[in-house]
């Protein structure tokens, strides 16, 4: 698959070095030579120095058999024009990155698809909801919804207080119970299960379970005392505050700390449905913190530009006795650090936006991809066409590649556990976990 790549920023480099391991291949244009410089030698993709917005310089790139073109400059403007030229010039597809959140209404789908726009992220508002995801169940890591939660994937760091540490999952997980572990994350490593694999104190284990049994879950891990989230405090009042805050759950109350006082008036006037409160003062000051009512504070949520800032927060929060505490951290040398130091959920724009970026170039019907960056996975939500391979045997039988696993699966609404004789149907929306390789080479068994 071709793909150009317009940007050599956050999103687009990231992009850029993940799809290169996949064998895809890229080419990454920027007007500055020295941000593609910047890129490892040892990735494999080709560089462009040139404008986006160029025709010369597209037709050069050789836009017109390209699969995918995919703009995520810092100018939104830019991005819609470069898209538009593109598709003009004959890119099969188009993806690009916005910064208005009226852009992704969806009643302005058809008008930016006849534009020429296939697709529009807004990465804020994908972390705002991955955000209040966590939120909305302080025990849980990460999770994951199949059709509106019919199916869900949680991602749990296992304490003492857990009811199945230390027991065979054949034992304790076989095919008439209520969940199942897709994958273990423990010492840097992660594990895709078997049946005698177990357990451990401090693993972030990753259940797949449905919907009505997410209780029993939290019982057999041991979070039922894990207090609900009702009041949170924010440290930073940028878009994805704003966005986090107007797609929150009515029952929670906010604070928002701003250091920036014009930024303090403006939120004042973005959330003007007294969905927030608005404070002025630095979100690292222990008393204000105090003053502002942390200790009755079941959440707090660092969304500040700086990443050693959020995960300094985030410790001196949980320390004050906040139980929930959630991270942006867009640097990745600080991820590892920020899950070493059991800082909670981490948020990562530019992965997330690269999920959804990601999914439109399976060929197969897939939906809902997402890396999961601290266990060096992918899961997605793949729907077999009629007469695909998956469709014509017991799971049992596939012989599955290494490293793959199916976790469960929705019909007619519904949610199910996939065990060993369980036979997928057409049109099925299957969960898929990928640990560590292309999920290109398993999208053919969805495939006619």
């Amino acid at each position: 698959m071709k793909i150009i790549i317009a940007g050599a920023y956050a999103i687009g480099t990231y992009l850029a070095k993940f799809l290169s391991r996949n064998n895809q291949d890229i080419i990454l244009m920027d007007e500055s030579q020295e941000r593609l410089e910047k890129l490892d030698s040892d990735f494999d993709l080709m560089t462009m120095h040139a404008s986006c917005t160029s025709i010369e310089m597209l037709k050069e790139a050789g836009v017109a058999s390209a699969d995918l073109f995919i703009a995520v400059t810092p100018d939104e403007n830019k991005n819609m024009n470069a898209c538009i030229i593109a598709k003009a010039l004959g890119a099969k597809r188009t993806v690009t990155k916005v910064d208005n959140y009226e852009f992704v209404a969806p009643n302005l789908n058809d008008f930016f698809q006849h534009l020429g726009v296939s697709s529009i992220i807004y990465p804020e508002l994908l972390a705002a909801e991955d955000i209040n995801n966590g939120l909305k169940m302080s025990w849980v890591r990460q999770r994951w919804d199949v059709h509106g939660g019919a199916l869900v994937m949680l991602g749990i760091k296992l304490r003492e207080s857990c009811e199945v540490l230390n027991r065979p999952l054949k034992d304790i997980s076989g095919p008439d119970d209520p969940y199942h572990v897709v994958a273990i994350k423990r010492d840097g490593d992660t594990i895709i299960p078997g049946g005698n694999d177990e357990l451990k104190l401090y693993d972030m284990a990753y259940f797949m379970t449905t919907r009505q049994y997410i209780p029993f879950v939290r019982k057999i891990v041991g979070k039922e005392h894990y207090v609900d989230v009702k009041n949170v405090m924010m440290m930073g009042g940028g878009r994805t505050a704003v966005r986090a805050v107007k797609t929150m759950p009515e029952y929670m109350n906010v604070k928002i700390i701003e250091a920036d006082e014009q930024r303090c008036e403006r939120l004042n006037e973005l959330l003007d449905d007294d969905r927030a409160l608005i404070i002025h003062g630095d979100g690292r000051d222990v008393s204000l913190l105090q003053e502002e009512g942390i200790m009755s504070t079941q959440a707090f949520v660092a969304l500040t530009g700086n990443a050693e800032t959020n995960i300094l927060a985030c410790l001196t929060a949980k320390r004050m006795g906040v139980r929930k505490t959630v991270a942006m951290v867009e640097n990745e040398d600080y991820i590892n650090m920020a899950e070493s130091l059991d800082i909670g959920t981490i948020i990562n724009k530019k992965a997330i936006a690269a999920s959804h970026i990601y999914q439109m170039m399976l060929d197969a019907n897939v939906h809902n991809v997402r890396f999961l960056m601290n266990a060096n996975a992918d899961v997605a939500e793949f729907i077999p066409q009629e007469g695909s391979k998956i469709t014509e045997k017991a799971v049992k039988d596939l012989r599955l590649p290494h490293g793959v696993t199916i976790g469960g699966l929705v019909r007619n609404g519904e949610g199910y556990l996939v065990s060993g004789n369980t036979r997928i149907n057409a049109g099925d929306s299957v969960m898929v976990f990928c640990h560590d390789m292309n999920m290109k080479k398993i999208e053919n068994l969805f495939n006619k």
